[in-house]
């Protein structure tokens, strides 16, 4: 399977499931504050379970092909979108998994990651969407702090 098939059946699968929706006299405001007359809700599919595993096994056999997971120690997702996504493909590689907060909690050891995660590991960030890529630096910037490592970033629709 190519990547443009891939794309194609990928956008297919959450139009169907009404995940793309479009409102051009009252756009949507989105995470980053802009306005879009298109918002594309990629959590809708934890209530698809035939088209989720679609998506996950499309996305499984994408990674296995265009990265050497031998070279990956976790999966990581981001809240709250990239969690679901991460832990489903996480088991699929049968790699660990750690999601990463927005922000460290208020309370507790603070933690930003959880999980457990070692010093010089090496980490693929899965999220959901990516507009701005804002939330994705200050996922990757997390990783790094906490010592890791980071070089991929896969999104289910950008």
């Amino acid at each position: 399977m190519n990547l443009e098939n891939l794309r194609d059946k990928t956008a297919k699968i959450l139009l169907d499931i009404k995940s793309i929706n479009i409102q051009t006299k009252k756009p949507f405001k989105l995470t980053s504050g802009r306005l879009s007359p298109v918002y594309v809700d990629c959590r809708k599919i934890i209530s698809h379970l035939k088209e989720r595993r679609s998506i996950i096994n499309m996305t499984s056999k994408l990674l296995k092909k265009e990265i050497d997971l031998k070279k990956i120690d976790y999966i990581a997702g981001g809240e709250t979108a990239g969690i679901p996504y991460a832990s489903w493909i996480s088991e699929k590689l049968n790699k660990p998994m750690i999601y990463i907060r927005k922000k460290p909690k208020g309370f507790g050891k603070l933690s930003q990651i959880e999980g457990d995660i070692k010093k010089k590991s090496r980490v693929l960030l899965i999220e959901d969407l990516s507009t701005d890529g804002k939330s994705k630096i200050n996922f990757c910037n997390a990783i790094k702090k906490a010592g890791g490592k980071i070089k991929d970033i896969f999104v289910i629709f950008n």
